[in-house]
């Protein structure tokens, strides 16, 4: 049934595909996260990332209760220091904000205190541990849903402990969980594994998003190859990607 439910979603489309104008993942903020660390960095990954000719960027520091202590102040300080540089150096670029959040022992606490930073006020964007699925998954992914936003997994291909694709990444889709797919997975900047699920997952339709995840300048590099390879173009032939939405 599984099967199924998806292949239903595909929808074929033209040879060209559409420019993505808006990007919904990336760690621009300098110095609060694993990516940019200094103003002169974020403004060239903007830079690079306007080159590639995307009009927005909602980029999405992380919040980690072991490392990456940020909270929404101190997100939207970054923020707002970043857009005023921005329009210093004249970077044709909305810059908005929210965040990526881990799964860990204090993600429902956040929840509860209700000061989320969501896409748009709808989507919120949260990641796992790489190699184990937490216990209380199922369990988080309900309490987004009741909390009334739709949760938007960041880069489901990246995953090691998918075992079974069609299984795992459905049970999600059961559960109400929309996909964002890293587009220089695609590319193999994130080894094999991540290049394999990717396809898995552009094949058979699950794919809602598409992200830079943007933490250096080489992954803009690598986003520009992937941006014009035949792959990219494949992606819309069976995935409804609605960044240009947001």
């Amino acid at each position: 049934m599984i099967f199924s439910f998806f292949h239903r979603r595909k929808k074929k489309t033209s040879k060209e595909a559409p420019q993505l104008f808006t990007d919904l993942h990336s760690h621009l903020i300098p110095g609060i996260d694993d990516g940019s660390q200094s103003m002169d960095e974020s403004i060239a990954l903007l830079k690079g990332i306007a080159e590639l000719g995307y009009r927005k960027v909602i980029t999405t520091p992380h919040i980690m209760s072991d490392s990456y202590k940020n909270t929404p102040h101190i997100i939207q300080t970054g923020l707002q220091a970043l857009r005023k540089t921005a329009v210093n150096e004249e970077i044709d670029l909305r810059i908005d904000a929210a965040a990526e959040y881990y799964l860990d022992d204090g993600f429902l606490k956040l929840l509860e205190a209700g000061e989320m930073l969501s896409i748009n006020g709808e989507y919120l964007l949260f990641e796992t541990s790489y190699m184990s699925k937490p216990l209380q998954t199922e369990e988080m992914i309900f309490e987004i849903s009741s909390a009334g936003y739709i949760p938007l997994m960041a880069h489901p291909e990246r995953y090691r402990y998918i075992r079974d694709p069609l299984k795992e990444y459905g049970r999600f889709k059961e559960l109400g969980v929309f996909f964002q797919v890293n587009l220089n997975s695609f590319g193999g900047h994130y080894g094999k594994s991540a290049k394999t699920l990717a396809n898995f997952l552009r094949r058979e339709g699950m794919i809602d998003f598409l992200g830079s995840d943007i933490h250096h300048q080489k992954q803009v590099e690598s986003l520009g190859i992937v941006l014009q390879s035949e792959v990219y173009r494949e992606i819309y032939e069976n995935n409804i990607i609605q960044n240009n939405q947001l």
